[in-house]
Protein backbone atom coordinates (compact mmCIF):
# COMPACT_ATOMS: atom_id res chain seq x y z
CA UNK A 1 0.00 0.00 0.00
CA UNK A 2 3.09 2.44 0.85
CA UNK A 3 4.27 1.86 -2.22
CA UNK A 4 1.05 2.74 -4.26
CA UNK A 5 0.59 5.86 -2.17
CA UNK A 6 4.05 7.00 -2.74
CA UNK A 7 3.19 6.18 -6.72
CA UNK A 8 0.22 7.94 -7.14
CA UNK A 9 1.68 11.21 -4.99
CA UNK A 10 3.88 11.59 -7.14
CA UNK A 11 2.10 11.58 -9.83
CA UNK A 12 -0.72 13.60 -8.39
CA UNK A 13 2.33 16.06 -7.66
CA UNK A 14 3.46 16.16 -11.34
CA UNK A 15 0.22 16.96 -12.85
CA UNK A 16 0.20 20.26 -9.91
CA UNK A 17 3.86 21.39 -11.60
CA UNK A 18 2.42 20.88 -15.25
CA UNK A 19 -0.74 22.80 -14.30
CA UNK A 20 1.90 25.84 -12.53
CA UNK A 21 4.50 25.20 -15.57
CA UNK A 22 1.29 26.71 -17.74
CA UNK A 23 0.91 29.17 -15.90
CA UNK A 24 4.20 30.55 -15.23
CA UNK A 25 4.99 29.64 -18.92
CA UNK A 26 8.86 29.15 -17.65
CA UNK A 27 11.12 29.06 -20.58
CA UNK A 28 12.78 25.94 -21.30
CA UNK A 29 16.80 25.78 -22.17
CA UNK A 30 18.84 22.41 -23.58
CA UNK A 31 21.17 23.47 -20.10
CA UNK A 32 18.17 22.41 -17.92
CA UNK A 33 18.41 18.91 -19.30
CA UNK A 34 20.89 16.00 -18.22
CA UNK A 35 20.94 12.84 -20.23
CA UNK A 36 20.97 9.65 -18.02
CA UNK A 37 21.59 6.14 -19.49
CA UNK A 38 21.08 3.20 -17.25
CA UNK A 39 23.57 0.14 -17.47
CA UNK A 40 24.24 1.23 -21.56
CA UNK A 41 25.71 -2.51 -23.21
CA UNK A 42 26.70 -1.17 -26.41
CA UNK A 43 30.04 1.22 -26.81
CA UNK A 44 28.36 2.07 -30.34
CA UNK A 45 24.80 3.24 -29.15
CA UNK A 46 26.19 5.11 -26.22
CA UNK A 47 28.28 7.06 -29.21
CA UNK A 48 25.27 7.20 -31.64
CA UNK A 49 23.53 8.83 -28.42
CA UNK A 50 26.47 11.12 -28.35
CA UNK A 51 25.92 12.35 -31.80
CA UNK A 52 21.74 12.79 -31.75
CA UNK A 53 22.79 15.00 -28.18
CA UNK A 54 25.37 17.37 -30.69
CA UNK A 55 22.41 17.33 -33.33
CA UNK A 56 20.23 18.92 -30.77
CA UNK A 57 22.87 21.08 -28.99
CA UNK A 58 22.08 18.69 -25.87
CA UNK A 59 25.61 18.86 -23.73
CA UNK A 60 25.46 16.51 -20.84
CA UNK A 61 25.53 12.74 -20.19
CA UNK A 62 25.76 10.80 -17.89
CA UNK A 63 26.34 7.09 -17.36
CA UNK A 64 24.82 4.56 -14.57
CA UNK A 65 26.57 1.89 -14.44
CA UNK A 66 28.00 1.39 -17.80
CA UNK A 67 28.65 -2.21 -19.06
CA UNK A 68 30.88 -1.15 -21.82
CA UNK A 69 33.65 0.59 -23.08
CA UNK A 70 32.10 3.93 -23.55
CA UNK A 71 35.00 5.99 -24.24
CA UNK A 72 36.05 2.90 -26.59
CA UNK A 73 36.52 2.93 -30.68
CA UNK A 74 33.31 1.48 -31.36
CA UNK A 75 32.12 4.80 -29.35
CA UNK A 76 34.04 7.05 -30.82
CA UNK A 77 33.58 6.09 -34.63
CA UNK A 78 29.65 6.48 -33.68
CA UNK A 79 30.33 10.12 -32.20
CA UNK A 80 32.25 11.66 -34.57
CA UNK A 81 32.68 15.31 -34.66
CA UNK A 82 31.61 17.66 -32.47
CA UNK A 83 30.11 15.01 -29.98
CA UNK A 84 33.37 13.88 -29.42
CA UNK A 85 33.55 16.32 -26.35
CA UNK A 86 30.14 15.36 -25.05
CA UNK A 87 31.53 11.23 -24.76
CA UNK A 88 34.90 12.60 -23.66
CA UNK A 89 33.08 14.80 -20.49
CA UNK A 90 30.08 12.38 -20.21
CA UNK A 91 30.51 10.81 -16.37
CA UNK A 92 29.93 8.01 -14.28
CA UNK A 93 26.90 8.22 -11.45
CA UNK A 94 24.90 6.17 -9.55
CA UNK A 95 21.15 5.45 -9.03
CA UNK A 96 21.80 7.74 -5.58
CA UNK A 97 23.24 10.70 -7.31
CA UNK A 98 19.43 11.42 -8.92
CA UNK A 99 18.34 13.24 -5.65
CA UNK A 100 20.33 15.89 -7.02
CA UNK A 101 17.97 16.25 -9.75
CA UNK A 102 14.81 18.87 -9.62
CA UNK A 103 12.63 16.80 -11.54
CA UNK A 104 12.88 13.05 -12.94
CA UNK A 105 11.62 12.13 -16.03
CA UNK A 106 11.94 8.13 -17.20
CA UNK A 107 11.08 6.45 -20.52
CA UNK A 108 9.71 3.46 -21.13
CA UNK A 109 8.43 1.48 -24.21
CA UNK A 110 6.09 -0.89 -21.80
CA UNK A 111 3.07 1.39 -20.22
CA UNK A 112 0.48 -0.38 -17.63
CA UNK A 113 -3.35 0.18 -17.17
CA UNK A 114 -5.13 2.65 -14.64
CA UNK A 115 -4.43 0.05 -12.06
CA UNK A 116 -0.39 0.54 -12.37
CA UNK A 117 0.24 4.30 -11.46
CA UNK A 118 3.57 3.98 -11.94
CA UNK A 119 3.21 3.09 -15.39
CA UNK A 120 0.82 5.97 -16.72
CA UNK A 121 2.99 8.02 -19.13
CA UNK A 122 2.61 11.07 -21.28
CA UNK A 123 3.56 11.04 -25.03
CA UNK A 124 7.05 12.98 -26.48
CA UNK A 125 5.04 16.09 -28.05
CA UNK A 126 3.28 17.07 -24.10
CA UNK A 127 6.89 16.59 -22.55
CA UNK A 128 7.94 20.39 -22.45
CA UNK A 129 4.54 21.38 -20.70
CA UNK A 130 5.52 18.88 -18.08
CA UNK A 131 8.62 20.57 -17.44
CA UNK A 132 9.41 21.89 -14.03
CA UNK A 133 12.80 22.71 -12.00
CA UNK A 134 16.36 23.83 -13.41
CA UNK A 135 18.01 20.66 -13.30
CA UNK A 136 15.98 17.85 -15.38
CA UNK A 137 17.05 14.45 -15.72
CA UNK A 138 16.00 12.36 -18.80
CA UNK A 139 16.40 8.92 -17.40
CA UNK A 140 17.05 6.05 -20.44
CA UNK A 141 16.58 2.38 -19.69
CA UNK A 142 18.86 -0.48 -20.31
CA UNK A 143 18.66 -1.98 -24.53
CA UNK A 144 17.20 -5.53 -23.25
CA UNK A 145 15.03 -4.54 -20.61
CA UNK A 146 14.41 -1.24 -19.71
CA UNK A 147 13.91 0.63 -16.45
CA UNK A 148 12.44 -1.38 -13.82
CA UNK A 149 9.60 -0.63 -11.86
CA UNK A 150 12.01 0.59 -8.86
CA UNK A 151 13.47 2.60 -11.13
CA UNK A 152 10.54 4.51 -12.53
CA UNK A 153 9.59 4.72 -9.17
CA UNK A 154 11.78 7.26 -8.54
CA UNK A 155 10.57 9.29 -11.77
CA UNK A 156 8.74 12.22 -11.31
CA UNK A 157 7.39 11.46 -14.81
CA UNK A 158 7.07 8.39 -17.35
CA UNK A 159 6.99 8.97 -21.27
CA UNK A 160 6.09 6.52 -23.40
CA UNK A 161 6.83 7.04 -27.85
CA UNK A 162 4.11 5.00 -29.41
CA UNK A 163 5.41 2.05 -31.56
CA UNK A 164 3.82 -0.79 -33.27
CA UNK A 165 2.48 -3.54 -30.53
CA UNK A 166 4.27 -6.46 -32.05
CA UNK A 167 7.38 -4.56 -31.84
CA UNK A 168 7.83 -2.10 -29.46
CA UNK A 169 11.59 -1.42 -28.30
CA UNK A 170 12.95 1.26 -30.05
CA UNK A 171 16.86 1.39 -30.51
CA UNK A 172 18.61 3.64 -27.45
CA UNK A 173 19.67 6.29 -29.97
CA UNK A 174 16.69 6.41 -32.00
CA UNK A 175 14.56 6.89 -28.59
CA UNK A 176 16.58 9.66 -27.51
CA UNK A 177 16.37 11.45 -30.29
CA UNK A 178 12.84 11.41 -30.94
CA UNK A 179 12.31 12.91 -27.18
CA UNK A 180 15.16 15.39 -27.84
CA UNK A 181 13.70 16.47 -30.97
CA UNK A 182 10.24 17.23 -29.04
CA UNK A 183 12.07 19.54 -26.63
CA UNK A 184 13.88 21.17 -29.05
CA UNK A 185 11.30 21.81 -32.24
CA UNK A 186 9.66 25.10 -30.90
CA UNK A 187 13.08 27.10 -30.41
CA UNK A 188 14.09 25.40 -33.76
CA UNK A 189 10.63 27.26 -35.31
CA UNK A 190 11.50 30.38 -33.44
CA UNK A 191 14.99 30.14 -35.08
CA UNK A 192 13.76 29.24 -38.96
CA UNK A 193 11.05 32.08 -38.08
CA UNK A 194 13.96 34.44 -38.21
CA UNK A 195 15.73 33.56 -41.35
CA UNK A 196 12.14 32.87 -43.05
CA UNK A 197 9.91 35.76 -41.55
CA UNK A 198 6.42 35.43 -42.33
CA UNK A 199 4.56 38.18 -44.30
CA UNK A 200 2.66 40.87 -42.31
CA UNK A 201 -1.22 41.05 -42.09
CA UNK A 202 -1.09 44.33 -44.95
CA UNK A 203 1.20 42.51 -47.12
CA UNK A 204 -1.07 39.14 -47.24
CA UNK A 205 -4.09 42.00 -48.09
CA UNK A 206 -2.00 43.64 -50.49
CA UNK A 207 -1.47 39.87 -52.41
CA UNK A 208 -5.02 39.33 -52.25
CA UNK A 209 -5.60 42.97 -53.83
CA UNK A 210 -3.48 41.79 -56.74
CA UNK A 211 -5.17 38.73 -56.90
CA UNK A 212 -8.35 39.66 -57.34
CA UNK A 213 -7.50 42.79 -59.80
CA UNK A 214 -6.07 39.61 -62.30
CA UNK A 215 -8.99 37.44 -61.64
CA UNK A 216 -11.26 39.76 -62.64
CA UNK A 217 -8.60 41.50 -65.17
CA UNK A 218 -8.43 37.26 -67.09
CA UNK A 219 -11.81 35.56 -66.18
CA UNK A 220 -14.71 35.96 -67.63
CA UNK A 221 -17.88 37.30 -65.03
CA UNK A 222 -19.92 34.51 -65.78
CA UNK A 223 -21.97 31.78 -63.61
CA UNK A 224 -19.86 33.05 -60.46
CA UNK A 225 -16.50 31.95 -62.22
CA UNK A 226 -14.43 34.97 -60.73
CA UNK A 227 -16.04 34.70 -57.13
CA UNK A 228 -15.24 31.08 -57.08
CA UNK A 229 -11.27 31.59 -58.38
CA UNK A 230 -10.92 34.40 -55.26
CA UNK A 231 -12.70 31.54 -53.06
CA UNK A 232 -10.19 29.34 -53.98
CA UNK A 233 -6.94 31.69 -53.69
CA UNK A 234 -7.90 32.72 -50.64
CA UNK A 235 -8.36 29.11 -49.39
CA UNK A 236 -4.98 28.47 -50.47
CA UNK A 237 -3.34 31.17 -48.98
CA UNK A 238 -5.24 30.70 -45.81
CA UNK A 239 -3.74 26.79 -45.35
CA UNK A 240 -0.05 27.95 -46.56
CA UNK A 241 2.49 29.49 -44.87
CA UNK A 242 4.29 31.44 -47.14
CA UNK A 243 7.58 33.72 -46.75
CA UNK A 244 7.77 36.95 -47.10
CA UNK A 245 10.05 36.54 -49.88
CA UNK A 246 7.34 34.11 -51.68
CA UNK A 247 4.58 36.45 -51.18
CA UNK A 248 6.66 39.22 -52.93
CA UNK A 249 7.72 36.94 -55.96
CA UNK A 250 3.83 36.13 -56.05
CA UNK A 251 2.63 39.97 -55.67
CA UNK A 252 4.99 40.54 -58.74
CA UNK A 253 3.46 37.61 -60.83
CA UNK A 254 0.26 38.64 -60.18
CA UNK A 255 0.73 42.33 -61.19
CA UNK A 256 2.51 40.94 -64.61
CA UNK A 257 -0.84 39.07 -65.46
CA UNK A 258 -2.37 42.26 -64.92
CA UNK A 259 -0.37 44.59 -66.67
CA UNK A 260 -0.28 42.02 -69.58
CA UNK A 261 -4.32 42.06 -69.85
CA UNK A 262 -4.06 45.58 -70.01
CA UNK A 263 -1.45 45.78 -72.98
CA UNK A 264 -3.25 42.67 -75.24
CA UNK A 265 -6.59 45.12 -74.32
CA UNK A 266 -5.13 48.26 -75.71
CA UNK A 267 -3.13 46.86 -78.64
CA UNK A 268 -6.00 45.10 -79.74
Amino acid sequence: MSAIKNSLSKYLLSKQMVTKQKISQQKISKDMFSIILVEPEHASNVGAVARVMANFHFQKLFLINPKCDYLGKDAILRAKRDALNILKNAKKISFKNLSKFDYLIGTSAVVGTDYNITRVPVFPDELSTFVSGKNIALIFGREGIGLRNTEIELCNLLVHIPTDGKYKAMNLSHAVAIILYELSKEESKKELQKVYPLPLKNEMNALTKLISRAIKKNIPPTADKQKTQEKVWKKLLGRSKITKRELFALCGFFRAVGKKKEEVVKKS
